[in-house]
């Protein structure tokens, strides 16, 4: 009998293929999430999940799961997932990293590029057929990239991306990080980038972007006192998680005419809100959640995903595991 596997949404074929091609597969019909319940329920006889980031597989959905093996997450991040219960029960979680690196990063530039030039404000003036003057010398005036400071915080695989391309616009490069890795090394040998504290790149920045992973210590890292210490006129973009920015204490900055733009690809909570105050900001450029979306990026992370879950199955260590413990 073949084991049972259940996809919680229509990821690409590449990927979606090789599943249903080995397990008895069922997948979600809904391009809107199932609710807790409704995991449990498709999932409760399954040896493997697939999953998206909008999922919560949290303790209670877990100890409900008796015969799963491995959770293939969807997805760069794991926030969503218990990945320490999931250890003690031996099951193993998945992601799919590197894939999305430059394709996140190239987002993260759009936006960057986007706020600093009032793109979606200037496209909206021309749409609602408010240009009458050919060219006016103070129309839609906005801030120079090129020679300007970029604050990274975060300088892992998209961080150094992000920085990469940052040199091409002869901008000084700062960055806080946690830790030595690969990445600031390269930066480090670049002679491109300096490594500073949170509080000196908050200061000393132009642009500020976010690659940080969410837990309790980036939990709103940036918030009123932080962003009193940028620059007037400053402009912050955040293609990480949501919460590491209080959204409430952003809202003020970006109203009050301290910062002078910000391009957000996540929220605390998604979808944002219909009524959300975040709407009503002229300065302010939103994207759903869509760092990862390119065609061939999503097709080959639906790939890595398959991969992953088909080697557990089969009984071997998967390509990119998360909790290598399980396998030890």
């Amino acid at each position: 009998m073949k084991q049972r596997v259940f996809v919680t949404r229509k990821i690409p074929d590449e990927g979606l293929r090789m599943i249903a091609e080995r397990f008895d597969t069922t997948v979600w019909p809904s391009d809107s999430p199932p609710s807790v319940d409704e995991i449990v329920q498709n999932a409760k006889d399954c040896e493997g999940l697939v999953t998206l980031l909008s999922d919560s597989i949290d303790s209670d959905v877990i100890s409900k799961l008796p015969k799963l093996k491995v959770i293939a997450q969807y997805a760069v991040g794991y926030d969503n997932i218990d990945v320490s219960l999931a250890t003690d029960r031996k099951i193993a979680v998945t992601n799919t990293p590197g894939v999305l690196t430059e394709t996140t990063a190239d987002l993260a530039w759009t936006l960057i590029m986007a706020a600093a030039r009032r793109i979606v404000e200037a496209d909206r003036y021309v749409r609602e057929g408010k240009w009458n003057v050919a060219w006016g010398p103070k129309l839609l005036l906005g801030s120079d990239i090129y020679g300007a400071t970029l604050g990274i915080i975060g300088m892992g695989r998209i961080g150094s991306a992000v920085a990469r391309r940052a040199f091409g616009f002869n901008m000084k490069v700062l960055y806080q990080t946690r830790s030595v890795n690969e990445y600031t090394k390269e930066i480090d040998s670049s002679g491109k980038g300096t490594r500073v504290d949170l509080h000196n790149l908050l200061k000393e920045s132009d642009i500020i972007t976010l690659h940080i992973p969410l837990s309790s210590e980036t939990h709103h890292l940036l918030g009123e006192e932080e962003f009193n210490l940028m620059k007037h006129g400053s402009i912050i973009v955040n293609t990480s998680r949501g919460a590491v920015i209080d959204e409430e204490a952003l809202f003020k900055a970006l109203e009050s005419g301290h910062l002078g733009a910000a391009g957000l690809d996540v929220f605390k909570q998604e979808p944002l809100q219909k009524n959300s105050p975040l709407l009503k900001l002229p300065n302010l450029v939103l994207a759903p959640h869509i760092g990862s979306a390119s065609t061939k990026t999503r097709a080959i992370m639906a790939k890595m995903c398959a991969e992953n879950l088909i080697a557990v199955l089969n009984g071997e260590r998967p390509p990119n595991l998360v909790n290598p413990e399980v396998f030890e």
